[in-house]
Order: C-alpha cells, then structure tokens, then sequence
C-alpha cells in the first residue's frame, strides 16, 4: 500500500517511511492512496478471530512489502500481550441495544495503548533495519503521552520526549508519564495548554534538523499507524454484535477525529457502520465543524481532560476524502484556517451529516451521566465514555449502538468523586502508583526553549 498526502505535495511514500516520517514534508497527513475492500464473505470468514488474529488481518494490507508477515505477526501478538482482559476488548450490555467496547484494558488504561503498543514496536523494528535512532517527540492531553512511553520505553533506538500540559491532566494521567524513569523517556510539563503542545510538536517537525543526525518521530494521531490500529476494534465488535446482518452505529468520544477515523477507515473498506456519533466535551471544534463551521475558541478547562482541545488534527483527513481527495484544496482551506474561520461547502456538509452526527456534553451532563449509568447498570465510566453515552440522544434509534468506553474511571477520580462516588481503585497492579518517585521538568510555553531541552536530552 502506498499514502499520499492530505495537502497534495509532498512524496507518496511506502508504509514504513510514513511510519518514519509521520507528518507530511507540506504540513499534510498521510493517508491510504487507496484502501483495498474486503468482502461480506471474508468478514464472515473472520467472525470467530480472536482479537489479535483479526488485528493481522485487517492490517496485513497496510504493512504488506514493508516488513515480513512473520515479523508483523510476532509484533501485533507481542503488542496485545499485556492487556488484562483475555478478550482484549471485551463488550459489556447496557440495555438491549446498547454496549460498551471497553478499550482500556491495555497497560495504561486507555484506548491509546490499542495503537501505541504496536506503534512502539514497529519504529524500533524499522529503525533497527536501517541503523539509526530516533526521538519520539509527541503532545498529549492526557492518555496519549503515557501509552507512547509504555510502548518505547524498552526500545534500545528511541528516546522519548512527551509534552503535556502542565496542571491540566489527571494526577494518575501525569504520574503514569511521570514515574517511567527509564534513560530515554523525558517528560516536559508545557505552561500551556494541550494545543500549545500540538503546536510545538507540529513546528518542530516542519524542522526536523534540530535533533539531527537522529530522526523525529511522531506517535501523535498524525501518525498514519495509529488510525490503522483503531480500526480493528470497529471490525471487531462489530462482527461480534451482528453488524452483518443488522444495522449498527457508534458513539465515539472525540476530540482529534483519530478514534472515530479509525471507524470510518473501516467502513471505506467495506465494513458495514451504518452511523457514527461523534460526542465532545463542551470543547465542541468538532461538533461545529461537522456543521461546516472551522473556527476556533477559547479552551474550556473539564472534567474529561482528553478532550480538551481547540484544533481537531485528523479533521483534515476526512476533509481530504469529502473535497474529492483534492490536496490543492485542502491546503488553501488549511492555510486560511491558519488565520481566520471557515465555512465549509453546502455540499461537504451535507456529506459530514450522512456518516456522522455530533453531541456536546458539559460537566453537569458528564456527572449526570455517570451517576445514571451507575444506577441503572451497576457501571461506573469515566467522563469521555460519559459523554459518548450521552450523545446517544443524536443517534439513531433504530439500531444497536456501541459506545466506546475510552478509558477506566480510575484515571478520572475528579469526575467520579463529583458525580458522587469514592475514588475508583486503580488495578492491583498499579496501587503503588500515587507514591512513585516523579521526573518532569516544567518549561515555559515557547517554541526554542522545548527544543533546546530535547536536544540535551536526547543521545
């Protein structure tokens, strides 16, 4: 499989370069030149996989002549290895039409480890082919910088360098990054917020001769691996609820478009979605620009800290597909967002609300949420999966919904506290957690200062 750029100029590149090189040489993203569709029948054949087994064949086509299959096997087995549910992802029932996909079983509690696992796995296989080292240098609003680190912390070709915004993610969030004191994982608190992060990591990789002669590398959502791997667990639960023979839509939580790319990535191959439901916190980028307005406001500080984000990233890929993979297009509408807002096309819109629908939540409504679901079901969610429920109120009624339960409550104690629970127990194996010894460093929110600290700390 081949990739080509959202923005239309730079290379076409083969999967282990975009892997290598995550964002595009013009400021694009990677994405399929073409998708390859799978068959009603092969679907049918794959209805009994387990997790790992259907990942290698739903993903096989985007590696295939970029690394063995033998080689691809071992990673994606190595990857799901140290999740503590034997299903992986494990489908729990609400009520008669509605369940949760719980995604955060992985070794740091949420959804990010689906992809990052094996993201890890394959910079170090691919950089040890070549002989040459790189730096991981990514943003996270909460869960993204703790899954990255647990996928490369071992790796003998990488260092890690992880911003996050300083006192705007959880104290499990923060400590999960913070207590990883291997030699090659440094973690920056920015005095910013999560956008600030993305925007220094963006830059730097517009100029990547700053870490030279080592590679930057991205584990960000810009990395086209990582929307690979979410969509095997649309695929998945999907098979096991009947999606065959039945209608069956998805409530994502979202901020970025990654996770609910994933699904839509699935559906262009074949698999029959028939809705998706996009649900945010009261940070609503994306519910307005589902709506044809790209604008931007100020960020709103929530309970459901991994949604705090003004700038959607990966809205860009869908925006690829919708202007008829048109980079040209795509690139003057991204410049002119650059400086003003834009109203999208009637006739994108009009394509936005035939796949998908979009519900924000506020605070008030998350801690509602969470105390309803816990009366009725005995569940107790977090905040993100909390507004995927609630955003059920947009989806159509006429289907099986799966809710994408995004991360475990426990990393998320403000919100269940102040939905009226006792802070959640971590897993047994991360009691000790709270009193592990920390290792960040705080740096102002400026551009040359990060970069100078990545360069004395990196080998």
């Amino acid at each position: 499989m081949k990739f080509v750029s959202t923005r239309g100029q730079a290379p076409v590149l083969g999967f282990d370069d975009v892997v290598l090189t995550g964002l595009a040489a013009d400021g694009g993203l990677y994405v399929p030149e073409s998708l390859p569709t799978i068959s009603e029948i092969t679907f049918r054949q794959w209805q009994s996989l387990h997790y790992d087994d259907l990942a290698i064949e739903v993903m096989w086509p985007f590696v295939e002549g970029s690394l063995k299959r033998e080689a691809f096997e071992e990673m994606v087995k190595d990857a799901y290895s140290s999740f503590r549910h034997p299903a992986i992802a494990p489908l729990k029932q609400l009520s008669s039409d509605t369940w949760l996909l719980e995604l955060f079983h992985g070794p740091t509690l949420a959804f990010k480890d689906f992809a990052l696992q094996l993201l890890g796995r394959l910079l170090d296989h691919f950089l040890a082919e070549r002989g040459e080292r790189g730096v991981v240098m990514g943003a996270t609003s909460g869960d993204t910088g703790s899954a990255a680190i647990e996928g490369a912390r071992h790796s003998d070709h990488l260092d890690v360098v992880i911003l996050h915004p300083y006192q705007r993610v959880s104290e499990v969030q923060r400590r999960q990054m913070t207590t990883v004191l291997s030699d090659n994982v440094h973690n920056i608190a920015l005095k910013g917020n999560f956008d600030d992060c993305q925007s220094i990591v963006k830059a730097s990789f517009l100029d990547q001769t700053f870490v030279s002669p080592n590679r930057l590398l991205a584990v960000n959502s810009i990395n086209l691996a990582r929307i690979m791997a979410q969509t095997v667990y649309y695929i998945y639960s999907g098979l096991r609820l009947g999606a065959l023979d039945r209608k069956v839509a998805y409530s994502v939580p979202s901020a970025n478009f990654g996770d609910v790319f994933g699904g839509y990535i699935a559906k262009q191959m074949g698999f029959p979605i028939a809705h998706f439901t996009v649900a945010t916190n009261a940070n609503d980028a994306l519910v307005r620009g589902l709506r044809g307005d790209l604008s931007r406001k100020p960020l709103q500080k929530t309970l459901s800290p991994s949604m705090d984000i003004v700038v959607s990233s990966n809205f860009e890929r869908l925006l690829f597909d919708l202007h008829g993979r048109d980079g040209n297009e795509v690139s003057k509408l991204m410049n002119e967002f650059q400086s003003d807002a834009v109203k999208l096309e009637d006739r994108i819109v009009a394509q936005t609300k035939s796949l998908f629908s979009a519900h924000a939540v506020d605070d008030e409504q998350t801690c509602e949420t969470i105390a309803r679901v816990y009366r009725d079901t005995g569940e107790l969610i977090d905040p993100h999966t909390a507004t995927g429920v609630d955003a059920l109120q947009v989806t159509p009624s006429d289907m099986i919904k799966i809710i994408l339960a995004t991360a475990h409550p426990s990393k998320f104690a403000e919100a269940v506290e102040k939905a009226g629970f006792d802070e959640v127990p971590l897993p047994a194996d991360m009691t000790d957690l709270l009193g592990r010894e920390e290792r960040y460093t705080i740096i102002e929110n400026d551009l040359n200062d990060v970069q100078a600290f990545v360069r004395s700390v990196t080998r």
